[in-house]
């Protein structure tokens, strides 16, 4: 199967779900097994950051302030808002244009975890994710409540995680920025609040499906760490579920 080929035929096509905390590598990680198994990359967070996106534009959302969900959706309907696949996964679309530059920035980082946690957005959010294996497309799909809410029936869970000091190196690595113990110690103490923070909230909380596979990467390389995911995929898809 070529990468995003939409396969006959009414039954879901293979979905693997990749969940873990922040900073764990999901959508580097999940993008690359898509590539070696055919599959398309469906990155459930960038709908929220399209969604965070619009409720800054268009809705004046701001840190701390108030948010109006129902004023948000109606927005993001009204721009468009929406996930386009582009010959390699699935981009954010707003307003009939490329949007993935945009919802990266520092604006929207900072406001996303609000607007997600909103019980009006995900269930918005997960209707779309769904409708997508639905029309045939396989997917490898990274979130944080992807094999526990949002496809409990994948084929494959997976729940990639790192020691909370590995994923705040490369989470500082990643934005360039040097890696002084300082910095280190910093990066650390959020990201252990951020996973306190995401697997006590009411709505979706972080947590690893029953059935899932636990990957711990802090001690893989990338490639190890995408080679055990292709090798459990290709064995559980060629065995049924």
């Amino acid at each position: 199967m070529t990468r995003g080929a939409q396969p006959t035929g009414g039954r879901i096509a293979g979905i693997i779900a990749i969940d873990g905390p922040a900073a764990s590598g999901k959508s580097s990680t999940a993008d690359a097994v898509a590539e070696a198994l055919g599959f398309a990359h469906l990155d459930s967070g960038a709908l929220y950051r399209g969604a965070t996106l619009v409720a800054i534009r268009e809705c004046g959302a701001r840190p701390g302030g108030p948010l109006d969900a129902d004023a948000i959706l109606r927005e993001a309907e009204r721009r468009g808002l929406a996930l386009h696949y582009d010959g390699h996964g699935y981009a954010v679309y707003l307003n009939g244009e490329p949007a993935d530059e945009a919802i990266r920035t520092p604006e929207v980082t900072a406001l996303v975890s609000a607007v997600s946690a909103m019980p009006g957005i995900r269930t918005w959010v997960n209707e779309r994710l769904r409708a997508l294996p639905r029309a045939g497309q396989a997917v490898v799909v990274d979130g944080r409540d992807i094999g526990t809410v949002v496809f409990p029936d994948a084929d494959l869970k997976v729940y990639l995680t790192a020691s909370p000091r590995t994923r705040a190196e490369r989470r500082l690595r990643q934005r360039g920025q040097p890696v002084a113990p300082a910095d280190l110690d910093r990066e650390t103490a959020i990201l252990t609040a951020r996973d306190a923070a995401d697997s006590s909230r009411s709505v979706a909380p972080l947590r690893m499906a029953a059935d899932a596979i636990p990957l711990d990467g802090t001690d893989l390389s990338f490639a190890g760490q995408v080679a055990e995911i292709v090798r459990l995929a290709r064995e559980r898809l060629a065995g049924g579920r």
